[in-house]
């Protein structure tokens, strides 16, 4: 499988899209003042206490307070307050070699016994602000590396559940407990497996250091704030995601580009080669033909193959997703044979879209009626089998009788929605032929001698595949200027932009 990453960024946003065998599987979008982010770490405040939740709610600066229970509180809690208040009086060093942790907090107790209304707290994101809730926070605070996660406060070494082999399991606590620094605890990652103990070392330092500046940010300030962020979402999502499969990544932003070259150099010096910067005159994402994927897999109805087709809604409760055959038939086969070959290729296409749309919570899918329920159970085993590349966690069950399969998936972020339906021109004021003359006015008005006018394909073919003599010659011939007429997948039909050779909107 060859594995691309194709991160496109300005200084408002960034789009990385992961894809694989040159099929788009992943997209985020981060927008440039994208705070409270999953890992970001903040100076908060108690607001008030929901005794009857069990929980508190806490002033980090959002306009919702953040949602902390009591389960999160994590059990060193009063160790993490005591060195808190420490820090903020200038009496404490971010060395807590020999810093006297006190005891557990009980498994099962009250958020009042803990809390009270007006403590100072340091929170961690678990689950990103969604709808009209505000963020979820942990206070058992800890920083992800690529081999290893630090936590301080802790001595317990564990180990990733996704490394099965027992020998493999022993051998990295063995190796992590003895390189561990003192007052810390780490639980070692899935890629961490095979790993030498000098990569565990070098990765171990760095987050070491990315200790002290958490420690030193807390120090410098007094009220809810965001006192750290582990890194921007592309590196972090590199962090997560890389392997050795990596065949490219290819960047459009020339900081972001240097950023993630002195990234993989930390962690994978050879791979960092493989990172390249693009600047030619068509946008990234049109060029990587991204921007007609997205297109295709982001609306209410999602196409496959042979005709078949999946119907995608989102309900306040859940998603529902409808398995449909469409005008998909084959003669040669039975109407159960039929059905089977239509619930794989669904399948696998409901595995793809939950990671591209980042649906979590309740998922319910329609498959097609099968009476055989050695079929019901290769669908069952190919959707667990398809969900193995998702990172988020999940829990799938087997088909019911009546056809539907439940399963749940974590939810951290907002679902990632992208408008592909667009309004009729013809109900518009503005038709489609009008837009060619703004065109004309606004090119007329520029003192340049290139331009490239970037366009709906529909329009970039009326106004390049003229029957006798193209629109776009007359322009060139009218306005002396050279005029590139760019197609663009991701516009609706009456969006155009004019731009010169760097992208940039003139």
């Amino acid at each position: 499988m060859r594995t691309e990453l194709v991160i496109s960024a300005d200084s408002d946003r960034a789009d990385i899209a992961l894809l694989e065998d040159g099929r788009l599987q992943e997209l985020i979008q981060e927008k440039g003042d994208d705070s409270f982010s999953v890992g970001d770490v903040y100076l908060g405040t108690v607001k008030k206490l929901a005794t009857s939740l069990n929980a508190a709610f806490v002033d980090v600066g959002y306009e919702k307070d953040a949602f902390l229970h009591y389960h999160d509180l994590g059990p060193q809690i009063n160790s993490w307050g005591t060195f808190l208040r420490r820090t903020l009086n200038g009496k404490q060093q971010s060395n807590i070699t020999n810093f006297e942790s006190t005891s557990n907090i009980e498994k099962e107790g009250n958020i009042g016994d803990v809390l009270k209304q007006g403590d100072q707290i340091l929170v961690q994101i678990t689950k990103e602000p969604i709808s009209t809730k505000g963020p979820r926070i942990t206070a058992e605070v800890s920083i992800a590396g690529r081999f290893v996660v630090l936590v301080p406060f802790s001595n317990r070494v564990s180990v990733s559940q996704k490394i099965r082999e027992r020998d493999e399991k022993d051998r990295l606590k063995k190796l992590v407990r003895s390189i561990k620094p003192k007052g810390f605890g780490v639980i070692i990652r899935t890629v961490a497996k095979g790993q030498s103990a000098e990569e565990l070392q070098v990765d171990l330092d760095n987050l070491m250091r990315k200790w002290k500046t958490l420690h030193k940010s807390i120090k410098r300030s007094k009220k809810p704030v965001r006192i750290f962020r582990e890194m921007n979402r592309a590196s972090a999502f590199l962090r997560d995601v890389f392997n050795e499969s990596f065949a490219s990544i290819t960047i459009d932003n020339q900081d972001l580009f240097e950023e993630v070259k002195e990234y993989l150099d930390g962690i994978h010096p050879s791979a960092s080669k493989i990172v390249k910067f693009y600047n030619g005159p068509t946008p990234l994402f049109q060029s990587t033909n991204v921007d007609r994927q997205i297109k295709g897999a982001f609306g209410q109805s999602v196409s496959m193959s042979k005709g078949a087709y999946l119907i995608i809604e989102h309900t306040e409760a859940m998603h529902v997703v409808d398995v449909n055959s469409g005008n998909r038939t084959n003669k040669a086969e039975n109407q159960e044979a039929n059905a089977l070959q239509v619930n794989l290729l669904a399948a696998e296409e409901v595995a793809r879209q939950l990671r591209l749309r980042d649906m979590g919570g309740l998922v319910v899918v329609d498959f097609i009626d099968m009476n055989s329920a050695e079929n019901r159970r290769l669908i069952f085993d190919k959707m667990t089998e398809d969900m193995k590349r998702d990172r988020a966690r999940h829990k799938i069950l087997p088909i019911s009788k009546f056809g539907l399969m439940e399963m749940t998936r974590q939810r951290v972020r907002p679902e990632t929605k992208i408008v592909t339906r667009e309004q009729n021109p013809d109900s518009l004021v503005e038709a489609p032929i009008q837009v060619i003359d703004t065109i004309a006015s606004k090119l007329g008005a520029l003192e340049v001698k290139e331009v490239f006018v970037h366009v709906h394909p529909f329009i970039e073919a009326y106004i390049t595949k003229g029957f006798f003599k193209s629109v776009k010659k007359q322009w060139q011939k009218r306005f002396s200027k050279r005029i590139v007429v760019v197609p663009r997948d991701a516009f609706t039909m009456l969006e155009w932009r004019i731009m010169d050779k760097d992208n940039k909107v003139l």
